[in-house]
Formats: structure tokens, sequence, C-alpha cells
């Protein structure tokens, strides 16, 4: 992708399916970040002064613990009792990742999906609501920022870190290679 031409297009992607509609938390995300990509890739299609080959990328992010995906907290009580839930006890953070190339067509985006599990340490309830009053978990799945202040509150990372920050990175060059060693970039 040396010499490539990138631009970010924000989405206005806002649905997602109902978590009883797709079997698992990967297949979900998987789900998530297509439907992300297509809304981008539709928008971009339409640019007809656009006339490089296009990828485009979506990603979508949960926390799981106990088969229940913790997605973004709705309000402060629901981002004290994910924080509560997540205390002292392992979870998993899935990435879904969805690429469409020009090469591969729309009908058959290039899919994958990262996991990582995690364990927090205890978390005192007077911590976890001086953590909220940072505004921090707010915008994030599972009420927390591995990248920020919740740092402190990992005792334990197996897997990729880049991927409970919200993109796998590692994973995503991997699969980019594989696409390039196809022709299909």
């Amino acid at each position: 992708m040396t010499g490539s031409h990138l631009r970010s297009n924000p989405i206005h992607f806002r649905g997602k399916p109902s978590q009883g509609a797709v079997p698992t938390p990967d297949l979900y995300v998987i789900e998530n970040a297509k439907q992300k990509a297509l809304e981008v890739l539709n928008r971009v299609s339409r640019d007809k002064d656009d006339k490089l080959p296009t990828v485009v990328i979506g990603c979508d992010t949960v926390v799981v613990q106990d088969g229940v995906i913790l997605e973004k907290p709705k309000d402060e009580e629901d981002a004290f009792n994910m924080l509560a839930k997540l205390s002292d006890r392992p979870h998993e953070v899935f990435s879904g990742v969805a690429l469409f190339t020009a090469e591969r067509g729309v009908d058959n985006p290039h899919l994958f999906f990262e996991k990582t599990s995690l364990v927090f340490g205890p978390l005192e309830p007077e911590d976890i609501r001086a953590y909220i009053a940072t505004g921090e978990p707010m915008d994030k799945a599972g009420s927390y920022g591995l990248q920020g202040r919740a740092r402190c509150f990992v005792q334990e990372v197996h897997g990729c870190t880049n991927n409970v920050i919200g993109f796998p990175v590692q994973r995503f060059c991997k699969e980019l290679k594989v696409l390039a060693s196809r022709n299909e970039l």
C-alpha cells in the first residue's frame, strides 16, 4: 500500500443487529463491521471524481463477559454496572474487520475477527465512580478504554492490546499482506 492515497470517511451507520439475531460475538462484530464498511462504500462509489482504486475498511469492537455483549454504556449507571461486573473477573474483547476491495467486489469482502482475553483486578465502587466522572468510559465498548485511565484496572492481557483499544493492527497488517499476495488489493 506504499504510495496509496488514503482518505478517512466517517460512518453514518448507526443500526446494529440485535444480539440475538447473530449467534456468536465473532459473527456479531463481523456483521457490524461489514455494515459499517458497506455504508461508506456506497457513499464513496457515488463519488464520480474518485478514480483511485478503493479499499474500504470497517471495524466493530465489543466486550463480552459470560456470553453477554457489552457495548457502549447508555448512561453513567449502565457504565457503573458494566465495570462492576468486570471487576476481578475475566472477559474478552472481540473486533471484527471487513475489507472491501475493487478486486474482490462488493459481494466478496475479506472478513476476520480478533479476540483478546483480559482480567481486571478488583475495582472499588469509589474507583469506578471516579473513572466514570472523567467521561472516558461513556463512548467505549464495555465502558473502558485500555489506552486511557482504565489501564490501571487491567491485571492480565492475553492477546493483542491494539485489539482492545479498538483495532487489531497486527492482524490487519497480516491480512493485508495475504490480500496483496493474491493481487486482491
